[in-house]
């Protein structure tokens, strides 16, 4: 392995040492998480030892990984001050704000494409809430944000909006799991999860529930789906492909969740490029449409049971 390559593959190391998490640290690293895990193995099969004990529920450093990881940082530390010395500088910093709940891969398919698209500035990602992105916008820490609407805040100004139509998310033996498409009347008596801090999202998307005949028993806001794997509640958003839960759409899809890039001021060109990059990853691989596209609307006849026929 060549020295800069091992310096890379340190600084890898690093991030999951941190973050004991490789989903997480590919975010933060701005790259998928197969390379990410691959890179990994092979710093492993280099030094010759196991790094990391890998399971289903955690990752955690091995006693070989611990010694390592001081001297890793070391290392890098080293070679920044040799860069630093050398006069390569600094490259522009954007600092990025995302939703959690795009999830993992939108969030690496965004910052991935925009290190394509400007690869002179470096992408600085936080996974944000809405209203912790605003207030970061404002106070000057967060140079551009993907927020979700409706947002009210003076000084900010927005890229175009794109609508996401989210499903309902069911534990796999529920009833509505084995149709292939559910009404929001259908989930009567159920309870709702709502991602967290997003207070003028949940207040359009509790409204139109009660338009549609779904008055959830109660409502949690949490990040995670355990109470829908439970089969405790059900959980609105886009298509998930995990164990023990499954997606199905809304019939009509009643539910129109908006997002936009926002930013304080007068865009700068990398806010700009980093926008244009933004509608499209969230189209191509969020299944996000233009504001005002009118989804298809089905009709579908309810049996007196309340259940999809």
């Amino acid at each position: 392995m060549l020295v800069m390559d091992l310096v890379r593959h340190l600084r890898y190391f690093t991030v999951v040492a941190e973050e004991l998490h490789f989903g997480n640290a590919a975010i933060r690293l701005g790259m998928a998480q197969p390379p990410l895990s691959q890179r990994i193995r092979r710093l492993e099969e280099e030094l010759g030892v196991r790094l990391f004990d890998r399971s289903s529920r955690q990752v955690r450093l091995t006693e070989p990984g611990r010694l390592l990881l001081d001297e890793a940082r070391e290392i890098i530390a080293r070679v920044d001050r040799l860069r630093d010395l050398a006069g390569r500088g600094e490259s522009e910093v954007l600092r990025v704000g995302v939703p959690p709940d795009l999830g993992s891969s939108v969030i690496a398919a965004l910052i991935a494409g925009f290190r394509e698209r400007s690869p002179e500035v470096r992408p600085a990602p936080a996974e944000m809430w809405s209203a912790d992105q605003v207030l970061a916008l404002l106070d000057g820490t967060l140079d551009v944000g993907v927020v979700r609407h409706p947002v009210t805040a003076p000084g900010l100004s927005f890229g175009p909006v794109l609508v996401q139509r989210p499903g309902v998310v069911l534990a796999e033996d529920d009833p509505l799991a084995g149709l292939s498409s559910v009404h929001l009347a259908d989930l009567a008596g159920r309870r709702l999860v709502l991602f967290p801090r997003e207070p003028g999202l949940h207040e359009e998307t509790l409204a139109e529930c009660r338009r549609q005949g779904f008055v959830p028993e109660e409502v949690h806001e949490a990040q995670t789906l355990g109470l829908v794997l439970a089969g405790t509640a059900v959980a609105f958003g886009p298509q998930v492909a995990l164990p023990g839960l499954r997606w199905r759409p809304l019939l009509g899809s009643p539910l129109a969740w908006r997002i936009s890039t926002a930013w304080r001021g007068q865009a700068g060109e990398a806010a700009v490029a980093f926008g244009a990059v933004a509608v499209r990853v969230l189209k191509e691989n969020a299944g996000m449409t233009d504001d005002g596209a009118a989804p298809e609307r089905r009709v579908r006849t309810r049996p007196a049971s309340g259940f999809l026929a």
